[in-house]
């Protein structure tokens, strides 16, 4: 492998994208991070016709030729644990996040669902990534006594929003969250202590029950430490690097036209489970999957989808997500 560092700067992402496949001659690339780090090498990929796997899970509305998409969309996070968390009874939301492309578009789905299903909205506040001083947020949650926050944070502002959050007296027992990018390595860079009894929603956890899931964890183990863990974004990284050997095994060719082309309908036996490549959309079907954090910093399976989504990028499925795709 070559590998290069986006150094989470946007730019960066897209100029090393195109140092890969004009001077590398590299026959695909894994990675990507934030939303913004793949809105910007897009451009790179169609100009260059290169393939990108993109393995995080994103806000959805979006599809291009040149990228296959192994983290979740919309419908296989967002849209089911909302639906989740409505079935439990939770009817007040209370929408926080990073002030970027992930939060801003999850939320506007997250607002017609709440719409369309009797919900209410009842604040929605973002802070620039990295900020850290919560006490204005958390004293507005407090005055909204939501039955839930949607955490749609990202990266620094987590550890300090739960941290002064028991700083604050709060604990999971009196305020429900979900969070959507706290995955088992972000809990043990915060502190189990600080998250315990939260919620969150992903595809897979590193106590996800297969037989290539143990395999998985284990051989992670004997290359990282035992103290490593496994998280989504590894698994769907992981994941996409079979799937891509897969498509190039049919096409018989690193052909990127070829490759796309052989890629509908492949299936793989993911640590999540059974995966399979979507050719419209180039996404996958995933299973969902809701946990909550415990003590030891693992996660507990609450529930899950029982059997992979058929990904649906635009919420073509959902008469409430009309108007969605237009504005973006």
């Amino acid at each position: 492998p070559i590998i290069e560092d986006g150094a989470s700067d946007w730019p960066t992402f897209a100029e090393k994208a195109r140092k890969l496949i004009s001077e590398d001659k590299v026959a695909t690339v894994f990675g990507g991070w934030t939303s913004a780090s793949r809105k910007a090498m897009l451009p790179v990929f169609e100009e260059l016709n290169g393939l990108l796997w993109y393995p995080v899970q994103y806000e959805g509305l979006e599809s291009s030729p040149n990228i296959f998409y192994t983290g979740a969309t919309t419908n296989q996070q967002i849209v089911p644990s909302v639906d989740y968390l409505l079935e439990q009874g939770k009817k007040t939301f209370f929408l926080l996040g990073s002030d970027y492309v992930f939060p801003r578009t999850a939320n506007k789905i997250i607002k017609a669902q709440l719409e369309a299903k009797g919900g209410e909205t009842v604040a929605e506040e973002y802070t620039p990534l990295g900020h850290t001083d919560f006490a204005t947020i958390i004293s507005k949650i407090k005055e909204a006594k939501p039955d839930v926050v949607y955490n749609t944070l990202n990266g620094d502002s987590n550890v300090a929003f739960f941290k002064q959050l028991k700083d604050a007296g709060i604990t999971a027992s009196d305020l429900t969250i979900m969070s959507v990018s706290i995955a088992e390595e972000e809990v043990k860079g915060i502190g189990p202590e600080y998250l315990e009894g939260y919620l969150v929603a992903w595809n897979y956890f590193q106590t996800t029950d297969t037989p290539e899931n143990k395999k998985f964890v284990e051989n992670c183990k004997a290359k990282y430490g035992a103290d490593s863990v496994t998280s989504d974004p590894m698994e769907a990284g992981y994941t996409a690097v079979y799937l891509w050997k897969a498509a190039v095994e049919k096409a018989g060719s690193f052909d990127v036209d070829a490759v796309r082309a052989a890629a509908d309908g492949i299936e793989f036996d993911a640590p999540e489970g059974r995966v399979k490549i979507d050719g419209e959309t180039q996404h996958i079907y995933k299973t969902v999957r809701i946990g909550q954090i415990q003590s030891d910093g693992m996660i507990k399976e609450l529930w899950n989808s029982g059997s992979p989504v058929k990904p649906d990028p635009y919420l073509k499925g959902y008469d409430w997500a009309g108007d969605l795709s237009s504005g973006n």
